[in-house]
């Protein structure tokens, strides 16, 4: 199993940053491999959305399910076609600890992925001639803890309305990276 957990504080309400972080479709926004989502429910438990991916030459659609939402601390989903792979947001208030004077508010998010790499279905990809899929799994590795952190930058400068240098702490990474 690898994982990929990266976290960062906002300085919002943790009310707040969940709202923003169970709206599934608008990551959309946030990543350069993710094209569109499409939404199948209300957004709470067992809501499916189609995640609609596209990598060099190569197209995939996950399927992901919303499995528990905990308002405003927890939002846990899990893949359910072609990979075993889990995750979720947690939002923690830490503005006693960590909000600046200027700041009211202060929040931790932290992203948790995690994933079985060796349990991707080799029929769910159409691979070009002499490509492997295990070939395919070590190209995206890497590409899961950068994009993550992407993300969680991207998701900041929404949530705060301005840009600003974001500290990640990076929790764990996928091995062979």
């Amino acid at each position: 199993m690898d994982t990929v957990e990266v976290s960062t504080v906002v300085y919002i309400p943790p009310a707040e940053a969940h709202d923003f972080l169970v709206d599934f479709p608008g990551y959309a926004r946030y990543s350069e491999y993710l094209d569109r989502v499409d939404q199948h429910g209300d957004g709470g438990p067992d809501t499916e959305y189609d995640l609609h991916f596209s990598w060099w030459k190569l197209t995939y659609t996950a399927r992901s399910r919303v499995v528990d939402v905990e308002p405003p601390t927890r939002l846990d989903w899990t893949v359910i076609k072609d990979l075993d792979a889990r995750g979720r947001w947690l939002v923690e208030d830490v503005t006693e600890s960590e909000a600046p004077p200027e700041r009211d508010h202060a929040s931790r998010v932290r992203l948790q992925i995690q994933f079985f790499p060796d349990s991707a279905d080799e029929d769910a990809v159409d691979l070009p001639r002499f490509v492997s899929l295990d070939w395919v799994v070590e190209k995206v590795k890497p590409l899961v803890q950068s994009e993550a952190e992407q993300v969680v930058r991207r998701i900041v400068t929404d949530l705060e309305g301005e840009s600003r240098d974001v500290d990640l702490e990076i929790h764990a990474t996928p091995s062979s990276v």
